[in-house]
């Protein structure tokens, strides 16, 4: 396995712990960004990665970063599954849609290999209905992104 795809593994399983944190929602943002980097160094701590990895350091900015966008990304997500409430996603699916989401929306990997790497992170950790779901999603949610959006962020 390559070392960017662990660190989306890190990055979902943060997110998908955080669904369940005790934030308050008048300051979802501000709690998810200060409870993160406990979650982040336990995972680190399980899986043998070193926090001054290469692997922590894209892990730490996929996830300050898809905190940071969470309302524009969940947004998205929102206007591409018509047919389900974010609420009636299943937390691990929703979380492996948040991560991919924000690196299609606001970094330029290829969308391809988000894609790609959204359906194999979900083979692993999900059901196997699930890389189908993901997939077009991501798929509708890409066709539907200007690829020159103006405020795009770049990674760092």
């Amino acid at each position: 396995m390559g070392q960017r795809r662990k660190a989306r593994e890190m990055a979902v399983q943060c997110i998908y712990a955080l669904d369940f944190a005790d934030v308050k929602t008048d300051y979802r943002e501000y709690g998810m960004l200060n409870e993160y980097p406990e979650i982040l160094m336990q995972l680190s701590s399980a899986e043998n990665v070193r926090s001054g990895s290469s692997v922590y350091a894209f892990a730490d900015e996929l996830i300050k970063n898809t905190i940071i966008n969470i309302e524009d990304i969940e947004a998205e997500i929102d206007k591409n599954t018509q047919h389900w409430s974010r609420e009636s996603i299943a937390h691990l699916d929703k979380s492996i849609l948040i991560v991919a989401v924000y690196e299609l929306m606001f970094t330029d990997t290829p969308a391809a290999v988000i894609i790609n790497e959204a359906i194999e992170i979900a083979k692993k950790f999900c059901s196997e209905h699930t890389g189908k779901f993901i997939n077009g999603i991501l798929d509708a949610i890409n066709k539907g992104i200007p690829h020159s959006m103006p405020g795009r962020q770049l990674p760092t």
